[in-house]
Parts: structure tokens; C-alpha cells; sequence
């Protein structure tokens, strides 16, 4: 079972169309058991972090998360989703993210207006190449996802970042380490491109 985390964020039954689409089966869900049980954990989102971090500790869910993530269990965050796997952000200083990959949350240092939205190149860095679950999704030249966000993931180590986009500055927008992996960008936005993203997570065996 792939679960898709229901903490209330927006934007979540969207993701479960485009698996959908696909040819994969996911379950909504708000129960922290059936998260501990999934194959395999979607955590995607559109709102605000610390409003959602509450949510998840609320209810549960984060330290759900957590837990799978220790255990091996394949994760994706997707945008906001994506920011909460980190130990902190900018957006909410002070508050404590789920700390399950390494590095932070920034604003974009930028003159450009924010947030950023629309479409942009997504060029993959040596580990995204050999990373098993995103080798085969760029092997026909650039792919162009559709972003919307204000922040985006900093201070990773190097192998952690996987492809980068550029809005006034490059910026990671595909991260991951061990059975964790995340995007910035909303592959359920994405069209083909983030269909088969989600399909190859759906499919990916670490």
C-alpha cells in the first residue's frame, strides 16, 4: 500500500489522481498505524510549515513517518511535504521539522518575485543520474516541471542533492538519502514528466 499522509494540507487528492494515473493505487489516510504499515509514504502538501508541524505531531503522524522512514521504508515529500523532512526553515523559525534528511529550509535570496511559479528546467546531478529511482527519467534531454514556492532546501551534502532548477539562483529541487527522496516541484502538476516521477517511486526498490 502506498499511503499519502492527510495531515490537512491542500493538494493531496491530487496526488492519488496522478498515481492514479499511472496505474498505481494509493490510500488517503490520517491513521498513524496504516502509515507504520505502508509499503511505501507519500507526504506532500501545499500550506505553511509550522501550522502543518503541529498538525503532524498532533496527530501522530510525523513520528509515524519518522518511524517508517527508520526502518527503511521508501518516503517522498512533495513541495511543502518536501520542506517538512527538514530539521528547521526559514518560514518558521524556531520550529522543528521531522529532522529526517540533513540541511535546512531558505527563502530565495532573490529580486525576483515570489513566490516562484511555473515551469522550470530540472537538470539531474551525478547522483541523480545513478540514483536507481531517477535514471531512466532523464534520459531524453531536459525535463521541465511546474514549481510554486517561496523556499526551497539548503546545506545538503553534496550527495544529497540530486537535480537542481534555477529561479535567480540554482537551487536543489530533487533531494534524497537512503529510502528518503523528495521534490520541491508538484510532479501532480507536471503533466507526463510527473507522472512517471510518481510512478517510478511507486516502483522504486532501494
Amino acid at each position: 500500500m502506498i499511503a499519502v499522509v492527510d495531515y490537512g494540507a491542500h493538494g493531496l487528492r491530487s496526488v492519488v489522481r496522478a498515481l492514479a494515473a499511472g496505474g498505481h493505487r494509493a490510500t488517503l489516510t490520517t491513521d498513524p498505524a496504516k502509515v507504520r504499515k505502508a509499503e511505501r509514504i507519500l507526504l506532500p502538501g501545499v500550506g505553511d510549515f509550522a501550522p502543518s508541524i503541529r498538525a503532524l505531531t498532533a496527530s501522530g503522524l510525523g513520528e509515524a513517518v519518522r518511524e517508517a522512514s527508520r526502518a527503511g521504508v521508501p518516503l517522498m515529500g512533495i513541495c511543502l511535504g518536501l520542506q517538512l523532512l527538514f530539521a528547521e526553515s526559514e518560514e518558521a523559525e524556531g520550529t522543528a521539522g521531522l529532522a529526517i534528511l540533513r540541511g535546512r529550509v531558505e527563502r530565495f535570496r532573490t529580486t525576483l518575485p515570489l513566490p516562484h511559479v511555473g515551469w522550470a528546467r530540472v537538470d539531474p546531478t551525478p547522483a541523480g543520474r545513478r540514483h536507481p529511482m531517477l535514471h531512466d527519467l532523464f534520459t531524453g534531454g531536459p525535463v521541465s516541471y511546474y514549481h510554486v514556492h517561496s523556499y526551497h532546501p539548503a546545506g545538503l551534502p553534496t550527495e544529497a542533492i540530486l537535480a537542481t532548477a534555477a529561479y535567480g539562483e540554482s537551487f536543489p529541487t530533487i533531494v534524497g538519502e537512503g529510502t528518503t527522496i523528495g521534490a520541491q516541484f508538484h510532479p501532480e502538476k507536471s503533466g507526463a514528466a510527473g507522472i512517471a516521477l510518481l510512478s517510478a517511486f511507486a516502483t522504486w526498490r532501494p
